[in-house]
């Protein structure tokens, strides 16, 4: 079988891995992180050039995917399958600080009949891991596994308000901030001052930023060691209340379950 050449990210990524470094893997899960919720359908050409892939080697994977269950098709276009979510229940499962965080979540959302969630740092995004609503109440932004830009939510502020000023610095040095509504925030100074004022503040609100119509407000959640290992959050819809409301009513019930919740977390 012919060698698949190497793009210069691929290239750099596999001299960083070393010798050990499997590209079929990293390929194949690059094929699955290719469909999303604005691309749920994708033919073989589509993928080929989300993934900047041979067509040869996307059609290979591909056929893997569809002989695994983790992907089927009509013969001409693609979709993954429910069993794709196996790959994240077994992170969840394997995880026992969301098997610590799911209930206290749960509770939290049924007590202020709002979204609850707690999402970590993943590259340039943060990624929910635990989420709890109301039955009424489906926000977009808010469910396990859906990904968010950090620069633009508080959730991701807040986390990025724990790196020091050189990893904050690297941060904003390679992201390409783009405009989620009219008030997200693109400016690299003013995201600069924002992440700042979280790490001062405790906490960061973020009004609209990633959805019209809903807001959030987030908190660290540290281990007992002090270290920040995800963030907290409560959103609503703008109607719900102001920020300032946030800051009154919800922000002192956040704080408290993240107290809570640090003696459990070892």
């Amino acid at each position: 079988m012919p060698r698949i050449s190497r793009s210069e990210a691929e290239q750099n990524q596999a001299d960083r891995a070393g010798p050990e470094f499997l590209e079929a893997l990293a390929r194949g899960l690059r094929v699955i992180q290719s469909f999303d919720r604005d691309r749920r359908q994708l033919s073989l050409s589509d993928v080929a050039k989300q993934v900047d892939l041979p067509r040869a080697s996307v059609r290979r994977t591909l056929h893997t995917l569809v002989q695994l269950g983790f992907a089927e098709t009509d013969g001409k276009l693609f979709r993954l399958t429910p069993r794709v979510l196996t790959l994240a229940g077994a992170y969840l499962l394997s995880n026992p600080i969301a098997s610590i965080l799911q209930p206290a979540i749960d509770r939290l959302s049924a007590e202020i009949n709002a979204s609850c969630s707690t999402a970590v740092l993943d590259g340039d995004d943060v990624v929910m891991i635990v989420h709890a609503s109301p039955s009424r109440i489906l926000p977009l932004s808010a469910q396990v596994g859906f990904r968010i830009p950090a620069f633009a939510s508080s959730l991701g502020r807040v986390l990025l308000a724990d790196l020091d000023d050189a990893g904050l610095d690297a941060f904003l040095a390679r992201i390409q901030p783009h405009k989620l509504t009219e008030q997200t925030i693109v400016d690299k100074k003013q995201l600069w001052q924002a992440i700042l004022k979280a790490r001062a503040d405790g906490y960061s609100l973020a009004d609209q930023e990633v959805e019209v119509g809903f807001r959030s407000i987030s908190v660290a959640l540290k281990r007992l060691d002090g270290r920040t290992i995800a963030a907290l959050n409560i959103g609503i819809h703008t109607e719900r209340g102001t920020p300032e409301m946030m800051r009154q009513t919800f922000l002192p019930k956040l704080r408290s379950l993240a107290s809570e919740l640090q003696q459990q977390l070892i």
